[in-house]
């Protein structure tokens, strides 16, 4: 939220406010866009347990002035977008999980998990499944998945910070000597040999920082909220749908909403274990679903505590190199410069 003196400023000013705004919100809360959707999907299912239809039901889900439903950040346009074109959609009788979707896959402001309720809400429509209780099923597992993706933050939020630290060392290393009065600086630009250390030493942070920036990039990648496809076949099964059925309506809805869960055949074990067992067979996917969460929070925690390790790679092949031709060099020679009144 702006607040009254950037309110009143030009437009490109706002803008660029809003924008920062947001990037601080997106990172203090890495979770916040899960929990928006989460939190539709709780005051949806409320509606309808209530009595009220579908449309209705979308026209009362207000993130943005409701700050109370989501723990980090405020909604953004997207999100009214997307809550938006689902009102409409229901009133019409269109369908509600095409047009969030469609949305979505419009705004990059949008939460990316808006495609889980598609899914979750095409699966329910297809297969007559309640859809109140198919929501707060999924909000349940959206509020998991974002206390994962804050666990996961907070386990990288070291070694990242590392990471920075030490890629900070070079210039330091530079300031430190010219606070000590030696000429570095004009010894890197003036310099024959300097302007060779600047070179190097530049060409080495740069990809030393960008190296250990992939790195803890593919540490915090996660997929989309662990075991969705479990649940979502779970919702369908509860339906009395024939497992056959409420397969191929899964498989449809991940194709269209969650196409790289689409080829997922983390179901087939459970089923295999549920024929030979006689047991429950949408029990025993929500007991997996649960498990495979509790997987991915061991898992990011073991990349997270292997990453502080790996990050000494880019720090010993370019960040030590750099800070060496950056700083001791110029030190050195500006040193020896003035020693032996220029020789070198």
């Amino acid at each position: 939220m702006l607040n009254p003196a950037e309110a009143r400023a030009p437009a490109p000013v706002r803008l660029a406010a809003a924008l920062m705004a947001r990037r601080r919100l997106v990172r203090a809360d890495p979770g916040a866009a899960v929990d928006r959707v989460a939190a539709a999907s709780e005051r949806l299912a409320a509606l309808l347990t209530a009595g009220l239809a579908p449309a209705a039901a979308w026209r009362n889900v207000d993130l943005v002035s409701d700050g109370a439903l989501v723990r980090g950040a405020a909604a953004g346009r997207g999100d009214e977008l997307v809550i938006a074109a689902a009102a409409a959609a229901a009133g019409e009788g269109a369908s509600v999980a095409g047009a969030i979707e469609r949305v979505r896959a419009s705004r990059a402001d949008a939460s990316p998990a808006w495609s889980i309720l598609a899914a979750a809400w095409a699966v329910a429509d297809a297969a007559g499944a309640p859809l109140a209780g198919c929501l707060g099923v999924l909000a349940g597992a959206l509020r998991a998945e974002a206390q994962l993706r804050r666990e996961a933050a907070a386990a990288l939020a070291g070694p990242a910070a590392s990471a920075k630290l030490v890629a900070a060392l070079p210039l330091i290393a530079l300031a430190f000597g010219a606070v000590l009065g030696f000429d570095t600086v004009g010894v890197l630009f003036g310099n024959p040999v300097g302007l060779g250390c600047l070179v190097g030493g530049s060409a080495l942070l740069w990809a030393g920082t960008r190296w250990s920036r992939a790195m803890v990039a593919r540490a915090a990648a996660a997929r989309p909220t662990s075991g969705v496809e479990l649940e979502l076949l779970a919702v369908a099964l509860t339906s009395g749908t024939s497992l056959p059925r409420a397969e191929e309506i899964v498989a449809t809805a991940l194709r269209t909403h969650l196409p790289e869960l689409a080829d997922s055949a983390s179901a087939a074990p459970v089923l295999r274990l549920a024929e030979r067992a006689g047991a429950p067979v949408a029990d025993l996917l929500r007991a997996e679903a649960n498990r495979r969460r509790g997987a991915a929070q061991t898992a990011g925690a073991v990349r997270a505590a292997a990453l502080g390790v790996r990050l000494m790679i880019p720090l010993g092949c370019c960040v030590l190199p750099a800070f060496v031709l950056l700083g001791v060099a110029p030190l050195l020679i500006s040193v020896v410069t003035g020693t032996l009144g220029g020789a070198v």
